[in-house]
């Protein structure tokens, strides 16, 4: 009785593991036995992101080889070509850690803890340098989304080999390429921009000559390309040289940028792609905006440019509901700029000048 009694006595003062004990610790092993279930256990809570971040930068380049020689024939003549190895030097913005204010960081560490963003790929115009751009691409950046900026051959007012407008042609294979280098970059295992880039949402915003590609390649079926979910087209136009048929084979949601007092891209440019493309389509109408002042230069319009691409990427690449009225707020002031939504521009000529280029 003495014994069994001590036994007893010990049990219930703890000097062995209780069933609840037991239970606890399984439970801190194995996930078992827990008191919380296992549905909310495995619940996370939403991420809130930062509404700006710093802006990091780092260089990739984009190389493309030689494509085999290919034989055109008439009658009479036959043509045998090969196109040369392209390469493209690309500059790439991404969130980085820190506080969002100064200058991009070269090598600034990758902000990993709010990953993925949007892919952003930024096409340069004609005879313009691609950096010159900087303003509206680290706006985008410091907004959340990787931005990248290939400068193309023959169009960089730098390129030791000069400037060649009729290699617009090749554009729209030089930026599949880009698209796909920034991609595998951020699938890699290791690198600046591993992890960063969400590849289900890519976005094209291309200025002048470098919005024709970015049409081509979001709308044309010479080019398109099915990753694209977004295209802002900055002065831009339908070039007839790509072939193809625009919208045929769809078209992703459209933000068309134009100043009504552009005389290197006629307001018509725009006016026709905008009325040719399916919905959902918005008109951006930049008063009194030149080519390329409100893009790169000081004035009433490059803030409201920057600011209507993110509102409008926010709703189609962040899916976020606020961002189209954050994009009728950028894109509608008295005297300085006008947003239209309606299927066609009333009263807009269409008329878009030949380019001459073949």
């Amino acid at each position: 009785m003495v014994v069994i009694i001590a036994v007893v006595i010990a049990s219930a003062s703890g000097g062995g593991p209780s069933r609840s004990s037991r239970a606890a610790s399984a439970g801190s092993s194995s996930g078992r036995g827990s008191t919380t279930s296992p549905r909310r256990a495995q619940h996370k809570p939403p991420v809130h992101k930062p509404s700006a971040y710093r802006v990091g930068i780092t260089n990739l380049t984009v190389s493309e080889p030689a494509t085999a020689a290919v034989t055109t024939a008439t009658t009479s003549t036959s043509t045998t070509s090969t196109t040369a190895a392209r390469s493209l030097a690309t500059r790439v913005r991404y969130p980085a850690i820190g506080a969002p204010i100064g200058p991009p960081q070269p090598g600034g560490s990758p902000d990993l803890g709010h990953k993925p963003f949007p892919l952003i790929i930024f096409s340069q115009g004609f005879n313009y340098p691609a950096e010159g751009y900087a303003a509206l691409m680290n706006a985008w950046a410091r907004a959340g989304y990787v931005v990248a900026d290939p400068t193309y051959p023959l169009t960089d007012p730098t390129d030791a080999a000069g400037v060649n407008e009729t290699d617009i042609l090749h554009h729209p294979a030089d930026l599949r390429s880009v698209i796909s280098r920034l991609l595998a970059a951020g699938r890699a295992a290791s690198g600046p921009l591993h992890g960063l880039i969400n590849p289900s949402e890519v976005a094209l915003v291309g200025q002048s000559d470098g919005g024709d590609v970015s049409l081509a390649v979001a709308a044309n079926t010479c080019c398109r390309d099915p990753r694209v979910r977004a295209a802002a087209i900055l002065s831009g136009a339908e070039l007839p040289a790509f072939g193809g048929r625009y919208y045929a084979a769809g078209s992703p949601p459209l933000l068309v940028v134009q100043g009504d007092q552009d005389t290197i891209n006629a307001a018509g440019c725009s006016a026709a792609l905008y009325n040719g493309a399916p919905a959902p389509k918005y008109y951006v109408d930049l008063l009194g905006a030149s080519h390329l002042t409100p893009y790169v230069g000081p004035g009433p319009w490059q803030v409201r440019v920057q600011r209507a691409v993110t509102a409008f990427l926010d709703l189609y690449l962040k899916h976020e509901s606020g961002g189209l009225r954050r994009l009728q707020r950028a894109a509608q002031a008295p005297g300085v700029v006008t947003l239209t939504t309606a299927p066609a521009l009333a009263g807009q000529s269409t008329y878009c000048p030949p380019t001459g280029i073949p």
